[in-house]
């Protein structure tokens, strides 16, 4: 039975320059190997699937998939689809959206454009000279190049490199082969004054995903570590996507009481049914 579907460019007010995340709709007889399958298909960096909730403080339930297996938590689909979810006639219990995933529940507000609170931060750690070397071939970079490193954990868990500049992020030459199972974000600063505060990239080959476009998941994570710091500010806009020859915009606010939310403007592209 066709089911219906949209597609949904992320973290850009101007379709095709963000992250298109594919979501279908009343999802909940689908199997997880039909989830799978299609996010194999579309080959797209996530596919999600909207599902009744199974907690009631929830307004819907999301699994979302990359074409390598299923994540417990991403930004950039959860905004994608919680863009979907309301377009499509989704009423909340309450002043935000509530979605269930794999990671618990997370809120979604709404206003200029949607924003979810960042999940905490499951661990900031300092990583070891080892993985820190190989982080390093895989990206083509030597060890003094890396300004600060850690591993970010906040449902996917990231290698994060901050680097000199954005300049220096935008000159890395990623091997692909070198990555093993790692997953890793670079970032560096823009000069002050500028539209945005830093530029990111994300390589994920282990999930099928060489470079994604725009990564909600590793943009909260580095803004908890970066402005916990003060090595950012407490709200910054970042770019990614650049070298894709996209122009996301990740919007970072940090709330009186101390929530960071990460928005993005969001835009349908395609809409219609699928047959799975």
């Amino acid at each position: 039975m066709p089911l219906p579907f949209r597609q949904v460019d992320v973290f850009s007010p101007t379709p095709l320059r963000g992250n298109p995340v594919a979501v279908v709709h009343d999802a909940d007889d689908l199997t997880e190997g039909q989830m799978a399958a299609f996010a194999r298909w579309t080959n797209l960096s996530e596919t999600t699937f909207l599902l009744r909730p199974a907690d009631p403080g929830a307004d819907y339930r999301l699994r979302i998939f990359t074409p390598g297996g299923e994540l417990p938590f991403a930004g950039h689909p959860t905004l994608g689809s919680a863009h979907a979810w309301l377009e499509a006639g989704g009423t909340a219990q309450g002043d935000t959206v509530v979605q269930e995933c794999g990671a618990g529940l997370v809120r979604i507000r709404r206003g200029d454009r949607l924003a979810f609170a960042a999940p905490p931060l499951l661990r900031c750690e300092e990583i070891d000279d080892a993985a820190l070397d190989t982080a390093c071939r895989a990206l083509g970079l030597e060890p003094p190049d890396v300004v600060d490193a850690r591993i970010v954990e906040n449902g996917p868990t990231f290698l994060a490199l901050l680097l000199a500049d954005a300049a220096a992020v935008l000159a890395v030459r990623p091997d692909l082969g070198a990555f093993g199972d790692l997953d890793i974000g670079v970032v560096g600063r823009y000069p002050a004054g500028g539209e945005t505060a830093v530029e990111v990239r994300v390589f994920v080959p282990a999930l099928g995903v060489a470079e994604d476009p725009v990564t909600g998941s590793f943009n909260a994570a580095v803004a908890q570590w970066l402005s916990a710091d003060g090595t950012l500010p407490s709200s910054y806009v970042a770019a990614q996507g650049t070298a894709l020859g996209r122009a996301g915009r990740v919007h970072v606010e940090t709330a009186e009481d101390g929530t960071i939310w990460v928005g993005g403007d969001t835009v349908t592209t395609i809409e219609g049914s699928v047959d799975l």
